[in-house]
């Protein structure tokens, strides 16, 4: 019997070790949309929460008012935002990094650092020109 359930420990630990393919570019996309529907699923759960809930605050207040009680003050609260209709994501467009895009460079090569190693001491010493 422990001969058995060490076999099935060596093969569950050799099954763990497998390393599985790489994902193909058609599954990596399924799983981006898996991911953006997700969460826009949940901007829907957070949108019908926040409608329930001033439902909820609005029902009470009236219930308290029939009666004859004093409801506590409203407390102001974003209103809730409907996030519309599920938008399949588009392919990325390639970002051009800021180097390379030449927005922040001047068209003058720099001769120099930018900086000094002049300490702030010696700078505030110095005098004004």
């Amino acid at each position: 019997m422990r001969i058995v359930a060490a076999l099935l420990v060596i093969l569950f630990v050799h099954a763990a070790n497998a390393k599985l393919p790489p994902q193909s570019d058609a599954d990596k996309a399924k799983a981006s949309e898996a991911v953006a529907k997700s969460a826009w699923a949940d901007k829907v759960g957070n949108y019908h929460l926040c409608q329930s809930q001033d439902r909820i605050a609005l029902s009470y207040r009236k219930s308290a008012k029939a009666a004859g009680q004093a409801a506590p003050a409203a407390i102001a609260t974003p209103p809730c935002v409907d996030p519309g209709a599920y938008v399949t994501p588009g392919p990325v467009a390639a970002v051009k990094p800021i180097e390379a895009s030449g927005a922040h460079s001047s068209p003058n090569m720099a001769v120099s650092p930018p900086g000094t190693k002049n300490t702030a001491a010696e700078i505030a010493a110095a005098p004004k020109k």
